[in-house]
């Protein structure tokens, strides 16, 4: 049976330890504030957006070049019935050589079509990883703020 777990890769022509470094550098691609360290395991870090969006994540896994994977302890979204749907939850990002290419596969495990704000949500990981997070690893220069 599938996962129904939000899910989407893409591929670079960048290396995977590229592609990992550009995931750490979280300022880099995703909009709001964000404080705290992003790049060591067991740091923990917040994210804010406006009054919107508030989560607390740790780095549970921080494997070179392989895969990097958030816990996220605390979440507050003030969009959905009940805004703490993301505590509990894990973020993972995957990344491996595909060729002379480099697979990133982000995967949210939690943020499923049964939550509130799964099409909201999705939508806004699509935007950030597909899009912010891609041109970061492909160009030096993320695009994290849609407005």
């Amino acid at each position: 049976m599938a996962s129904q777990d939000f899910t989407t890769a893409f591929l670079v022509d960048q290396s995977p330890e590229e592609a990992v470094a550009a995931i750490n550098d979280v300022r880099g691609w995703w909009s709001g504030d964000i404080e705290g360290t992003t790049d060591e395991l067991d740091a923990e870090f917040t994210y804010r957006y406006r009054d919107i969006h508030y989560s607390r994540q740790r780095i549970t896994e921080l494997v070179p070049g392989r895969r990097v994977t958030w816990e996220v302890l605390d979440a507050s979204l003030n969009f959905t019935d009940d805004p703490h749907e993301w505590t509990g939850t894990e973020i993972t990002f995957d990344v491996s050589p595909q060729g002379h290419r480099t697979e990133v596969r982000f995967t949210h495990r939690g943020l499923v079509p049964a939550v509130d704000c799964y099409d909201q949500c999705s939508s806004a990981w699509g935007f950030f990883i597909d899009g912010s997070l891609r041109r970061l690893i492909t160009t030096g220069r993320g695009g994290p703020d849609p407005e």
